[in-house]
């Protein structure tokens, strides 16, 4: 088979495209025949050495993707085979993700993709949607699951709504029931996080952006899900109501963090970091759970109609792939393996 590869940590150039033998699963794990590889920022900070050593002498990326189950181990329902699924966390402590033709996951990281969504949604989900369903499920007095209707009367704001994890936030906040606002740097994203569902979009750029959600929001925002934690500080508890939670996936720009602790202690700011990594068992399952439900109630779309716009590259352009989430392209991007 086909696979990306590589040995040394270092930029896109350490991407490699060549041939490996075909993977046999273990007990409990089934093999996957991959159509769509998804990239994350995770997948290229962990191959350039930024967030942590490289854990093994060769590495496969991607955490996400989608295809159809081939072949399962022992302890895994046979009838799993020729099963649709989507695919999370496939290269966290593995030295093989989803960049290759096939990959080997465990059972319970291969998620049932209806016959409805196609694989680039199944692709799309993992890190942004599960990161999604964190952020919106940690506040002090929200739901620790999302449904319809388990944000009804809430205010979820979700910074930089044109990235995967604010329209993923976007679209779970919107089916869960919630008021959702996005804030955005122009017209073209705003025209991007308004497709994704967003009910108000403000241009934190121009005028006097706390002064419009306020305007929403008399009483404060509920949940902010960040993305520039540094940056966005000052607005977010301008605009954060009493006892309310800033839920904080990244720090872009990486602008240092101050805070006011005095400032803080008055609003009973709960201020949420969190990763994937590291989140715990019970709340991802929770999350994939809620995810697939969404997924099935048809709630997570993408394409630029729906607000996120589709960048797609050939297995051996990976390394493009790369430069391009690096780059911060608008969207998502997607690698298609097989056909």
């Amino acid at each position: 088979m086909k696979a990306i590869i590589y040995r040394d940590l270092g930029g896109p150039e350490v991407l490699q495209l060549l041939d490996r033998d075909l993977p046999t699963p273990g007990p409990g794990e089934v093999r996957v025949r991959v159509a769509v590889s998804g990239v994350n920022p995770t997948d290229w900070k962990t191959r350039s050495g930024t967030t942590r050593p490289k854990q093994f002498p060769e590495v496969t990326p991607h955490l996400d993707g989608a295809g159809t189950i081939d072949a399962v181990g022992e302890g895994v329902d046979r009838s799993r085979v020729g099963q649709r699924v989507w695919l999370f966390m496939a290269a966290a402590g593995r030295p093989t993700g989803t960049a290759a033709e096939f990959t080997v996951v465990p059972a319970e990281r291969a998620v049932p993709l209806p016959d409805e969504a196609g694989f680039d949604i199944g692709a799309s989900l993992g890190v942004p949607a599960l990161t999604a369903h964190r952020a919106l499920t940690v506040a002090e007095d929200g739901p620790r699951r999302l449904r319809p209707g388990a944000l009804d009367g809430k205010v979820v704001l979700a910074a930089g709504g044109a990235g995967a994890v604010g329209h993923a936030v976007i679209q779970l906040a919107r089916w869960a029931g919630a008021t959702v606002i996005s804030t955005i740097s122009g017209p073209e994203k705003a025209r991007l996080a308004t497709s994704a569902g967003a009910h108000h979009v403000i241009n934190y750029r121009e005028g006097d952006p706390a002064a419009e959600i306020r305007e929403i929001a008399p009483d404060g925002v509920d949940i902010i899900a960040e993305v520039a934690l540094g940056a966005n500080l000052a607005l977010d508890l301008a605009v954060l109501r009493t006892r309310g939670t800033i839920a904080t996936y990244a720090n872009d720009g990486d602008k240092p963090v101050e805070l006011n602790v005095p400032q803080n202690m008055m609003l009973n700011t709960r201020l949420q970091f969190l990763v994937l990594y590291t989140v715990g068992p019970e709340a991802l399952t929770a999350a994939v759970d809620d995810v697939a439900a969404a997924v099935l109630a048809g709630a997570l779309p993408v394409g630029e109609e729906h607000g996120l716009p589709l960048v797609r590259f050939p297995l051996d352009r990976t390394p493009d792939a790369h430069r391009a989430v690096e780059s911060g392209a608008v969207g998502k991007v997607l690698v298609d393996v097989t056909a």
